[in-house]
């Protein structure tokens, strides 16, 4: 049988593709075209409308903050749309910064990235918690996204994948995809310095990294975190398995 592709090549998004193919528990692999992650869709042409519509996707979770989502909103044919709003406050952060008249560095600008992950684990516990429960309650194929698909999109494809048992290495590499598929538009382009815009555009293992160490750290490992915190228990967890792993 010819292997899915992972990268779904769109004209109007950059970073779209899907989770399926993954080794998980059990040595089971991630079902393809049930879970997909992107960047933003607001910009998604007629062909790609119908490229989403021949996947099966019944399902959108925009997890861009409010202000995002006025600027760029979008409805898609036929696809249930539901909003869990997660604010971008690493922009407002270096904002503060670059209207102070402060340098920003690369390293800074990584710095910033770390702890707005760290922020994922706790201050928008509620948002990724919500996702996790979508899943489990119905397995029609479904799309989440940020702006970039990077970030909070990330984070979230980190979250399923492990709770699916897919070893964090795996993730971690599914993660860095992004590097060599998203985009950046060109009205990006800004004030920043292009160095600190590279890290910004961009992923790093450290980012997620900075995440998952804090669930180690605070919660001793990924399934307290699950269970505590995203209320993601073991019966969820088996029906999540049930719907997106293949069967043994």
């Amino acid at each position: 049988m010819t292997r899915p592709t992972r990268s779904i090549a769109l004209q109007g998004a950059s970073n779209f593709r899907d989770l399926g193919g993954y080794p998980g528990l059990g040595g089971r692999t991630v079902r393809w075209r049930r879970l997909f992650r992107s960047d933003h869709l607001a910009r998604l042409s007629a062909q790609d409308q119908q490229a989403l519509a021949g996947l099966g996707i019944a399902r959108a979770v925009d997890l861009r903050g409010e202000a995002e989502r006025n600027a760029l909103a979008y409805a898609l044919p036929g696809v249930q749309y539901h909003p869990l709003t997660i604010e971008p406050t690493v922009v407002q952060r270096i904002q503060e910064v670059l209207r102070s008249g402060a340098s920003l560095s690369p390293q800074d600008a990584a710095g910033l990235m770390q702890d707005t992950y760290r922020g994922f684990v706790h201050d928008n516990a509620p948002r990724f918690a919500a996702l996790l429960r979508m899943l489990v309650e119905r397995d029609d194929p479904l799309v989440f996204h940020c702006t970039a698909g990077k970030d909070r999109t990330g984070f979230a494809a980190a979250l399923i994948l492990l709770a699916l048992g897919v070893p964090r290495e795996v993730v971690m590499q599914d993660y860095l995809l992004t590097n060599a598929l998203y985009r950046p538009p060109a009205s990006l382009a800004s004030h920043t310095p292009p160095e600190v815009m590279q890290v910004l555009c961009g992923v790093q293992e450290d980012f997620l990294d900075a995440a998952l160490h804090m669930v180690d750290a605070q919660y001793g490992g990924i399934t307290p975190y699950l269970e505590d915190v995203l209320g993601l228990d073991a019966a969820a967890r088996s029906a999540l398995a049930q719907r997106y792993l293949q069967a043994e």
